[in-house]
Parts: C-alpha cells; sequence; structure tokens
C-alpha cells in the first residue's frame, strides 16, 4: 500500500497534516531524519505509518509508559498488531512480547529507554526484523537538552545490533521533538550516528494562539477574572499538588467547574478526572506537569500557569495544549516579583552540595538492602516517603540526588511509574472446577493461564489487561466493550483463588552497576547542567519580565527561528498597537 492508502484504511483520515507527507517520504526513502514538531502536529503517524508500508517491525523508543500502553491499545483498535516492553514486566512477559514479535505479525515494539540495556534484549534484537527505529522525545539524547536520559544514549550503539532490513543499508532512524534549541538539533544528529545531517521542520509559529503575561500578586483572583472573561475548556498548571487541590477548591468555591490531577493519585482517579474534563463535564483541569502527556483534547481555550515554569522548553509545551483545534487560545503565564527569588532557589534544590548526593546515594543502598559490589540490573519499587522518614533525608533534595545519580550513570531512576496489576493463581488448575465460577471468570482465568506460564508460582504483571477485558467482553456477549476486569479480580481474590495486587503508581530504581564504596559526579553531570539550567531559569524568567518585545517572536527565536514576524495577539503587541493608535 501507499502512505494515502494506509492513512485512509487504518486512519480513516484523507489527507496527511503539514509536514507529516514529507517526514514519512524521508523514512521510506532510507534517510535518517529529524523531525521538529509542534506539541499535537501528529508525531506518531509519522512513524506508523511508512512502517505499515515497509511490512516490518518499528522500534520506539519513549520515556512515557503511559502513553506507549495508550498507543499500543489505539494500534489494536486499527487491528494493527502492538506490544511494549517496560520497567515493571516480568523476565517470562519481555520474552513473550519478543517472541511475538519475532515470530509473529507485529508491527510495532514500544520500549523505555533502559530497556535498551538490557542483554537479553540485546541479544535478540538482531533476530527482529526491524524496519524503523523512531526516537521520540528525542531531545532527552542531547545533554544540552531540558531533560537529558544517558539512557537515551544506547540508541546509537543498538543501530550496530541491528541487521539491515534491506540491501546493506543501516536501519533508519527517525528522531521526534518539539522542542529542542539549534544546538540540541545538532547534538541529536551526533549522538545518533545520523549518515547525514537531515531535519524537517515545521515551523513553531502558533498563529491562533494568543501568548499573555500578567504581573500580579493575587493569582488565584486573577484566574478566577480569566476564566470569567474566556469560556470553554481550560488547565491551569501549578508546581505541587497541594496547590493543585486547594487551587480546585478555591475555583470551586468562585462557582466555577474545576478539578485537580497530579501523579499521587491512584489510576483509577486520574482516569475518571481525565475523562470527565475531556468529555467537558469538568471545564478546568488544575494539575501540576504530570497532566497533558498524551492528552489529546483539541478545544482547550486557555493554558494557564499559576507558577514559573523552570525552562522556555517546558513553558512552551505546556502551553501549546491549548488551541490545537486552530481556533483562537491564550497562553497566560502569572507573574509576581517573589518569582524571581524562588527560581533562584530552585537551582540549589536542584543541585545540592556533592556530599549531600553521595550520602543519598549511600543511605538508599543501605535502605534497600544492597551491599557492596552488588545491586547491578536490580530493580526496586522506592517508596521517597519511607526513604526520607528512616534515613533522615530532606524530600526536595533527596529527589534532586537521586536524578543526578540518575545522570551520572549510577541508577536509573524513574519517579512515580505506573505499575501494572499483579496476579497470582493460588488454586491448582485439576481443583477449579471445585468452584461455581461465572462464565466471565472462567475466560478470564483460562486466558491468564494461556498468556503468563508462571501464574500458578509467582505473581505476574498483567500488562494487556485491557485486550483480555475486551476478549472477555466479545466472548460473553457484555453490552459494554470491555468486561469489569477490576471486579472480576477483586471477587476472584475475595474466594481467594487469586493473590490480586491492583495497579499503582511507584517511584523505580534499578542500579545501572554495582554499589560503590564512593561515587563522582561529573563535571558534565553537575556543575555545566547547573550552569545551564540557571541559563534556561534565566531566560524563563527574562521572557516573564519582558515588556518591549513580541512574545511570540521571543519564544520562537529560542528555538532559532529568527525571522518570525511579531504576532499581533499578545500582550505586547496589542499594548504597541493601543500606543500606536493613541500616537498617531
Amino acid at each position: 500500500m501507499t502512505p494515502q492508502e494506509v492513512l485512509k484504511t487504518y486512519w480513516h483520515y484523507d489527507n496527511f497534516r503539514p509536514l507529516q507527507a514529507e517526514i514519512i517520504q524521508s523514512v521510506l526513502d532510507g534517510r535518517d531524519t529529524l523531525a521538529l514538531m509542534p506539541t499535537g502536529g501528529g508525531k506518531s503517524l509519522c512513524f506508523q505509518v511508512p512502517t505499515m508500508v515497509m511490512d516490518g517491525l518499528c522500534l520506539v523508543v519513549t520515556p512515557l509508559i503511559a502513553l506507549m500502553k495508550d498507543q499500543v491499545e489505539n494500534l489494536y483498535q486499527r487491528d494493527i498488531r502492538a506490544t511494549a516492553i517496560y520497567t515493571g514486566m516480568s523476565a517470562e512477559q519481555q520474552k513473550i512480547a519478543l517472541d511475538n514479535c519475532q515470530f509473529g505479525p507485529y508491527h510495532f515494539l514500544y520500549v523505555s529507554p533502559e530497556r535498551l540495556g538490557s542483554e537479553e534484549f540485546r541479544e535478540r534484537l538482531p533476530r527482529l526484523p526491524i524496519c524503523l527505529i523512531a526516537v521520540d522525545e528525542a531531545h532527552c539524547i542531547s545533554q544540552w537538552g531540558y531533560d537529558f536520559r544517558p539512557s537515551y544514549l544506547r540508541i546509537a550503539e543498538i543501530r550496530d545490533l541491528i541487521r539491515p532490513y534491506q540491501d546493506e543499508k543501516r536501519v533508519p532512524v527517525l528522531a521526534l521533538t518539539a522542542t529542542a534549541t539549534p544546538e540540541v538539533v545538532d547534538d541529536i544528529q551526533e549522538k545518533l550516528s545520523f549518515s547525514e545531517h537531515h531535519v524537517l521542520k515545521k515551523s513553531f509559529a502558533r498563529a491562533n494562539l494568543s501568548y499573555v503575561v500578567r504581573h500580579t500578586n493575587k493569582k488565584a483572583d486573577e484566574i478566577v477574572h480569566i476564566l470569567s472573561k474566556v469560556q470553554g475548556s481550560a488547565i491551569v498548571y501549578v508546581r505541587n499538588r497541594q496547590r493543585a487541590k486547594e487551587l480546585a477548591e478555591y475555583l470551586i468555591e468562585q462557582g466555577l467547574s474545576a478539578d485537580y490531577y497530579h501523579a499521587g493519585l491512584t489510576s483509577a482517579e486520574r482516569t475518571a478526572k481525565q475523562n470527565a474534563w475531556k468529555s467537558g463535564t469538568v471545564r478546568i483541569m488544575v494539575c501540576t506537569n504530570a497532566f497533558g502527556m498524551g492528552i489529546d483534547k483539541p478545544d482547550v481555550r486557555m493554558v494557564i500557569h499559576h507558577d514559573l515554569p523552570d525552562t522556555i522548553e517546558a513553558y512552551f509545551q505546556e502551553a501549546g495544549r491549548a488551541g490545537r483545534d486552530e481556533k483562537p487560545a491564550y497562553a497566560v503565564l502569572l507573574y509576581d516579583v517573589s518569582d524571581k527569588t524562588k527560581a533562584r532557589k530552585r537551582i540549589g534544590d536542584n543541585y545540592p552540595p556533592k556530599a549531600f548526593v553521595e550520602d543519598v546515594y549511600q543511605k538508599t543502598c543501605d535502605f534497600l538492602c544492597v551491599g557492596a559490589g552488588s545491586g547491578q540490573g536490580h530493580t526496586f519499587f522506592l517508596n521517597m516517603s519511607d526513604l526520607c522518614r528512616v534515613m533522615h533525608l530532606p524530600m526536595l533534595p533527596t529527589w534532586s540526588a537521586l536524578n543526578l545519580l540518575s545522570q551520572a550513570g549510577y541508577i536509573d531512576f524513574q519517579p512515580e511509574q505506573e505499575i501494572q496489576p499483579r496476579v497470582q493463581i493460588r488454586v491448582p488448575r485439576q481443583e477449579m472446577g471445585q468452584y461455581a465460577l461465572s462464565r466471565q471468570q472462567e475466560l478470564l482465568l483460562e486466558l491468564l493461564m494461556r498468556r503468563y506460564p508462571g501464574i500458578f508460582t509467582d505473581l505476574q504483571y498483567i500488562h494487556d489487561f485491557k485486550h483480555i477485558a475486551s476478549q472477555i467482553a466479545a466472548m460473553t456477549g457484555t453490552e459494554r466493550e470491555y468486561a469489569d476486569f477490576h471486579a472480576l479480580l477483586v471477587s476472584l481474590a475475595q474466594r481467594h483463588i487469586i493473590y490480586y495486587i491492583p495497579r499503582e503508581t511507584a517511584n523505580t530504581l534499578t542500579f545501572t552497576r554495582d554499589r560503590q564504596t564512593e561515587i563522582h559526579l561529573p563535571v558534565s553531570v553537575y556543575e555545566d547542567r547547573q550552569l545551564r539550567y540557571a541559563e534556561r531559569m534565566k531566560a524563563m524568567v527574562e521572557y516573564a519580565e519582558n515588556q518591549q518585545f513580541c512574545r511570540s517572536q521571543l519564544l520562537l527565536a529560542y528555538f532559532g527561528e529568527t525571522d518570525a514576524p511579531p504576532c499581533g495577539t499578545c500582550d505586547i503587541c496589542r499594548a504597541h498597537a493601543k500606543t500606536e493608535k493613541v500616537n498617531p
């Protein structure tokens, strides 16, 4: 099939969005390609469509586990086979996923970047029919980027392990990002061993999005005022969970439809809140930066930042969630003189003294009972509250220390990952006939036994529960699309037929090397990144305090678009227009 036919057959679209067709053709030509597309620009289709044309396996590297699960489910709904490997899956589950990709009609294998270092994974790579490597959030591979992940550096290594899909050419790489400065653009291509520099870029300019900065020391009241003037769906970003809850409650008291969202909520709570907001039942979502990844709601009219973001990159990405339907929308940043002082303090919070970082490393090892010379490859669920309480550590600097240790390669720290439900069958198979089971319960147990061979001896992570639930619903003629998977498992657990641990959110920590007696934070991890963090923070403050230049121009210039015209719609442009009208 042609790309156009694939688009029509599987996604039911008649035409590609701007730049999508060019990127797809570049991939089909076998060229290493860096695609720069704004948030909501349709990045996924740029690797999904050419993969279906080539009829091979696309290896998708992404740090967003929740997003990879959603994409796997969405592809399944389009009758496209896909699977994923990520932290929290058992060795047996990973083997099954790789077997499916090697021997079955699978088109997409999603992996988190830390999986690339697994010996088992690397050993299987040459046997997989990989036709394309897609790297999402590609700015994470650059040390100059705002969200550098050391595990991303392994992508260049695995290119040499993958056998050519056609002829003698290397399998091409498609790198995708919505936020990259010119130096990051160059670094991405170098780190991924591009055969040639090749960048396809859609302008980051958003003609329908008006950028506004409001100076106020009464931010909650200003938010009420703004949301009373501008109707439609809205997102309000705050820096911490407590503020999200308190501000949402305040907005409700003022007669506005609002709710709050953060990573500390249960999976069920997050899903319910997200669905209520997407459906329009709730108008305003007050949230931390945990909200937004993978959220596709085109009619957001307003994004408000209550607190100053750390970087222009983060601000631009979050603000860009407004107006994806290309209708007029607003991105408003609230700024107070105290925000500048808070920004300076965050530099110290994010880069605590090196001696403290080493202390956190040793105390974390002790807390997890990891002895000297051991630990490599072991993954733990880390309760930060327990760690800080038992080891007498302050929360925020400890969090930062773990991130620095991750950057330095001693650990792989993944905060607030969603851990899939875990199940173990307690009753021997031959005794199940003694229990009066419903048809749905019987089918669930049968499917679990078929998919997870070790389920009688160990707890198994159930990573494809939506697919299993839809099968049960189809087999039993249930009116709903999905059977109530959780309720079925609870009913079996209550009868002591299974052990069941529901889905939860947890921090995962994997030791990438054995415990060291002392650690060393390289200049590139500590001093250089501290300096660049300070520079980014300064740029964010300057944007907020700017009273002269078009805000859209400032943002675009940051990302290398230095010839953009004034937008005419930001608060600065409107102020200039008023002045010119008064003084012709």
